[in-house]
C-alpha cells in the first residue's frame, strides 16, 4: 500500500511540477532579451507581438496595415524546466538568410519559409520558427537575428489597437457566428479549432498558432480587403479551397508551418478585396468544411476574452 501511495504521489507531482514551474517562470527576462514586453495569452502562452510599422507594403492598390498582415510574433509555453516556441518572422528578401543562419547557429529551428500574400511590393517572406529549451537562451538567439531586420522593437501607442473601425461589424460578427475585436485598424477573428493538436508530446494551445485568423481592412464604403489563414486538415483542404473560390476569394498559399504536429496542419491563406458582408459569407460558406470550437467564440489576436456563440 506504502508502495502505490508512493507512486501515486510522484505520479502527481509530475503532473503538477510543469504548472508550477510555468507560473513561477519570470517572462520579464524573456522580454529584455527580446526587446518588447509580451503578454500572457490562455493556455500559458507567453506572446510577444513584432508588427513591422517600418514597412510600407502595397498590394493591389492598397497599402496593408501592419495588424493585417505584416505582423511577426512569438510564443513561449514552458514544458517543465524548457521552453517551447513557436514564432513568424515577417521578412524582406534581404533579410532572410542572415536571419535564418544567425537562428540556426544559435538553436533556433526553422519549420517554414514562404509567401502569404501574391504581389505584394516589396516582396515579403515569412520564416516559421520552432524550439525547445531555456527560453532566455533561445530569447537572446531571437534578438540577435531581429537585430539583423528594421523590425521596430517599441509597444505601439494604446490608441492605436482599439476604437471605432469603418466596417458593419456587428453584420459581420452575425455572419461568421462568432466575435472579432479592432487592433491597429484591422477587425481580426481567431477561431480555434475543434480538435487538440499535439507537438513533441506537449498540446498546442490556439494562442500558439493553431487558430483560423481572418483580418478584414476597410477599404472605403463598405468595402474591405481580407486576408488570413484556415488551419486545416488534410481532408478539409480541399473543400475549404473550392468554398473560397466559389466566392470569389483568391487561395494564395497552402503550406505547413509546423513539422511533426499531431495531426499534421495545413495553413490556407487567402485575399480578396469586396462588400464586407459579401466577403463575411464566403469565409463562412468555407468555414462550414472546418471543424471549429462550437461552444465558445474567437479568440481574438488581442487575446480578449471570449464571448458565447450566438444561438
Amino acid at each position: 500500500m506504502e508502495k502505490l501511495l508512493a507512486m501515486a504521489g510522484l505520479a502527481l507531482l509530475m503532473t503538477v511540477a510543469p504548472r508550477a514551474h510555468a507560473a513561477e517562470f519570470d517572462w520579464t527576462k524573456v522580454d529584455q532579451e527580446i526587446g518588447k514586453n509580451g503578454t500572457m495569452a490562455p493556455g500559458d502562452v507567453h506572446k510577444i507581438g513584432l508588427p513591422r510599422t517600418d514597412l510600407r507594403v502595397t498590394l493591389a492598390g492598397v497599402e496593408l496595415k501592419p495588424t493585417f498582415a505584416l505582423g511577426s510574433h512569438l510564443e513561449f509555453k514552458m514544458m517543465g524546466k524548457s521552453a517551447m516556441l513557436m514564432g513568424d518572422l515577417v521578412l524582406t528578401g534581404d533579410e532572410v538568410q542572415p536571419v535564418m543562419q544567425t537562428l540556426t547557429q544559435g538553436g533556433v529551428e526553422i519549420s517554414a519559409l514562404h509567401n502569404h500574400l501574391i504581389g505584394t511590393d516589396p516582396a515579403i517572406f515569412y520564416m516559421h520558427v520552432g524550439g525547445l529549451g531555456d527560453p532566455v537562451k533561445l530569447a537572446t538567439t531571437l534578438h540577435s537575428a531581429l537585430a539583423l531586420t528594421k523590425t521596430p522593437l517599441t509597444s505601439p501607442s494604446s490608441s492605436a489597437s482599439q476604437g471605432a473601425i469603418d466596417l458593419d461589424t456587428s453584420a459581420i460578427d452575425a455572419v461568421l457566428r462568432t466575435h472579432g475585436a479592432v487592433a491597429g485598424g484591422i477587425y481580426q477573428f481567431s477561431i480555434p479549432r475543434g480538435d487538440t493538436i499535439h507537438q513533441g508530446g506537449m498540446t498546442i494551445p490556439p494562442a500558439m498558432g493553431t487558430a483560423i485568423a481572418i483580418n478584414f481592412q476597410p477599404t472605403g464604403r463598405g468595402r474591405a480587403a481580407i486576408t488570413g489563414d484556415f488551419v486545416l486538415l488534410a481532408h478539409e483542404v480541399n473543400p475549404v479551397l473550392r468554398a473560397l473560390r466559389e466566392h470569389g476569394i483568391a487561395v494564395t498559399a497552402l503550406h505547413n508551418h509546423m513539422l511533426d504536429d499531431d495531426p499534421h496542419l495545413f495553413y490556407m491563406h487567402f485575399w480578396a478585396i469586396d462588400d464586407a458582408a459579401t466577403l463575411a459569407r464566403g469565409l463562412r460558406a468555407a468555414l462550414d468544411q472546418v471543424n471549429t470550437r462550437r461552444s465558445t467564440s474567437a479568440l481574438t489576436r488581442s487575446d480578449a476574452r471570449a464571448k458565447p456563440l450566438p444561438p
